[in-house]
């Protein structure tokens, strides 16, 4: 064999894995691919209630057709259980940010290092006057 004879079918063999990743990267942006149905489903909510079941709220349909379904989903399968008209999205009020994690276990060591302080405080201050009067008044014994 002649390396003009292996060299042909080497480039088309090349070609065709290069057009492979082409090939699926525009099936992605085309509305054959699923390009098409960005924005018509969406998922307004979801509330797990075990391991393998939860609600969901989606939001399917554009314009005049928009439809909320609540969705029941469990490994039996999905099933519809209502269907409603969209609602108002509710806008939290974020007025003041919620603290982060690391705020918030800075404030619970704090709370606890100051309980911790004020008790070790109150038995010192109790030891420290149970010890001065019976420095100061040797004879009197404190039984009751």
């Amino acid at each position: 064999m002649s390396f003009g004879s292996v060299l042909g079918p080497l480039a088309a063999f090349a070609l065709i894995v290069a057009l492979i990743p082409a090939a699926l990267w525009l099936l992605k942006r085309t509305p054959l691919g699923g390009a098409g149905a960005v924005g018509v489903m969406r998922v307004v909510a979801a509330l797990p209630l075990a391991p393998n079941q939860r609600l969901v709220t989606v939001e399917v349909g554009s314009g005049d057709d928009r439809r909320w379904l609540v969705l029941g989903v469990s490994a039996a399968g999905i099933h519809t259980l209502h269907t409603l008209p969209p609602q108002a999205e509710r806008t939290v009020a974020t007025s003041t940010p919620l603290p982060l994690f690391a705020q918030l276990l800075k404030r619970q060591r704090g709370a606890t290092e100051s309980a911790t302080n004020a008790a070790t405080n109150a038995a010192t201050n109790a030891a420290t006057n149970a010890t001065t009067n019976a420095a100061t008044d040797p004879g009197q014994t404190h039984a009751r």
